[in-house]
């Protein structure tokens, strides 16, 4: 369905077993949750453009499609399960300003009816039966496609070479031969969190510029105003009669009233830019079905800092999907993701 709304995402704590696939969560760090479990993307397929390492989950969100008035039937039905996921290189020297190369979403749909999961809605508790191990080898570093396996033990899946000899690094070197299952999470990861969302609520604050700026100018000059991220919603609207740009500002004030929001969704609906430029000059059509692509959502600058990463940085990750949601018999397709940073004059 079109959102007619915005969608907020915050960071909710949460137990392992509540980010499961056969819940359909949406979640940041840890492994990803798999949707349909045929035609994983490759490890080639999640190496870093840059420099061909492997790049880790960073989140995933549950976006079905529901039936109305604007999707087909078939559509519906093709999407009745749908998630989208978020993979990222953790090489600060890949993460380029403006640039998305270190960056891949892929989109993942299924039917309701189907050989992975219930045709009726999954109970929400825990459920020692389940996994994923049943359908699909998987590496036990980042949760990918596994295609080796340790020569030694036999019993641990690694997606590749280099996840292999950090385990060993971490602690399998340790483990491997004895019969206590690991429950180690490897450090390269992401904390792991669900995310739930809410409607945003947002009211425009009608504020006395001219007396704003002239209190923001005494701030400066008494040495109080810090930062442009400690300052106060009348400051930045104060100091913004002076900014030529006044997109960062707008930015700010907007996402002041939810501060710890780290999505913001609405399928069909507009980018929030956190700077002037640089703009996509075009959103590339589909390279699956030549369709048109619509923004759906985008990850906030707040995650980064929930999620204490100091070594990567980005403004906001804008990405636009399908607008037909195509399929392909359980593959995962490969979506558009534009990554805009704040303006370095700002």
């Amino acid at each position: 369905m079109y959102k007619r709304e915005i969608e907020l995402g915050f960071l909710e704590e949460c137990q392992p077993w509540q980010v499961e696939s056969r819940l359909f969560p949406s979640k940041v760090g840890g492994k990803p949750a798999w949707l349909n479990l045929e035609k994983l993307p490759s490890h080639e397929q999640l190496q870093c453009k840059n420099c061909q390492k492997s790049m880790i989950f960073l989140c995933q969100l549950y976006a079905p499609y529901e039936e109305d008035l604007e999707v087909s039937h078939e559509q519906f039905l093709n999407n009745f399960h749908r998630s989208l996921f978020v993979f990222i290189c953790r090489n600060q020297e890949c993460c380029i300003r403006n640039n998305s190369c270190n960056i891949k979403v892929l989109r993942s749909s299924m039917l309701r009816d189907n050989k992975y999961y219930p045709y009726d809605p999954p109970e929400d508790k825990p459920d020692s039966n389940f996994s994923l191990s049943k359908w699909v080898k998987l590496c036990t570093v980042c949760g990918g496609l596994a295609e080796k396996q340790c020569s030694k033990c036999k019993r641990v899946n690694y997606c590749s070479r280099e996840h292999q000899v950090l385990d060993w690094k971490e602690g399998h070197k340790k483990e491997c031969g004895s019969n206590l299952a690991s429950t180690r999470q490897s450090e390269v990861l992401f904390p792991e969190w669900e995310i739930i969302t809410e409607t945003e609520e947002f009211q425009e604050n009608h504020i006395n510029e001219e007396e704003e700026l002239k209190n923001f100018k005494n701030l400066e000059l008494e040495g109080k105003t810090g930062t442009m991220s400690h300052i106060s919603e009348s400051e930045l609207e104060a100091h913004s009669a002076e900014e030529k740009d006044k997109t960062f500002l707008q930015f700010q004030k907007r996402t002041a009233q939810n501060p710890d929001q780290v999505i913001r969704y609405k399928r069909g609906g507009r980018p929030f830019w956190i700077a002037r430029a640089p703009l996509p000059d075009k959103i590339p059509e589909c390279e699956h079905c030549g369709g048109d692509r619509q923004f759906e959502f985008q990850i906030m600058p707040q995650m980064l800092t929930l999620l204490k990463e100091t070594s990567l940085d980005w403004g906001v990750l804008v990405v636009f999907t399908c607008k037909n949601s195509c399929t392909d018999k359980g593959g995962y397709r490969e979506e558009f993701v534009f990554k805009q940073d704040v303006e370095l004059d700002i």
